[in-house]
């Protein structure tokens, strides 16, 4: 966990996403990076200079009409000493029955985003933290290249003017397959998802194009996110975003 939290504690650092006095909402989806992220901060918030406090929160989509089992994710915020709270939904139903839209996985995704933004104010934070990675910025640079055709990726540090909320991202500078390994390792809680569009999305079609060219072109992850920063593209060489 140490080692996690030192590139969260980089990330940090480097774009200014903790100030003193901070509280800091953490979405927690169940999946492996949230629970990554909820678990390096919490470590890092023992010995950062700066004082900051953390609330987990989860939106239920409740897929199949079901709510998710939470619980475990409840037992680990006991554990670590980080308030939890979950709000249940029609997300899914609305998504999937009701608009029956073309692009779910961005319907929901927006939406989602909202409900979280309106969790963190009622909870009293001033920050939301994503579990945004690396690999997920490589890929989201691609996402927006061949499917919308423009360059781009999401802000290391976002501020959200119309709900006076910052979102930051501080695991951006670290590899999946480090998360991967720290989650086993550490047995932390994953929730699996039953969303039907799981593993079925342009992202992980994008995931898989990055693997494929990879073997020709070595440390392509690499080499997009330093020509991320070098230009600047979207925040990523900024220091003060």
């Amino acid at each position: 966990m140490q080692k996690l939290s030192s590139i969260i504690r980089a990330a940090v650092d480097r774009y200014n996403m903790i100030e003193e006095g901070d509280k800091i909402a953490v979405g927690v989806s169940g999946g492996k990076d949230s629970l990554a992220l909820l678990t390096g901060l919490a470590h890092l918030k023992r010995y950062y200079p700066k004082k900051f406090e953390l609330v987990a929160i989860s939106v239920d989509p409740c897929f199949n009409n079901t709510e998710t089992d939470f619980s475990s994710i409840e037992n680990l915020c006991r554990e670590i000493n980080v308030e939890y709270i979950i709000r249940r939904t029609e997300l899914a139903s609305v998504v999937f029955e009701k608009m029956k839209s073309q692009s779910p996985c961005s319907l929901c995704a927006k939406m989602r985003r909202g409900i979280l933004h309106d969790m963190a104010k009622a909870a009293g934070c001033n920050k939301l933290a994503l579990g945004h990675h690396s690999d997920d910025a490589a890929e989201t640079f691609i996402m927006n290249l061949f499917c919308g055709g423009s360059i781009g990726c999401f802000r290391p540090v976002t501020y959200l003017s119309n709900k006076d909320l910052w979102m930051i991202r501080p695991m951006i500078l670290a590899d999946e397959s480090k998360i991967t390994a720290l989650v086993e390792n550490n047995n932390l809680p994953v929730v699996k998802s039953t969303c039907p569009m799981d593993k079925n999305t342009e992202r992980e079609k994008s995931k898989e194009l990055i693997k494929n060219l990879s073997k020709d072109y070595p440390d392509l992850k690499a080499k997009i996110l330093g020509a991320m920063e070098r230009g600047n593209v979207s925040g990523w060489g900024c220091e003060n975003t």
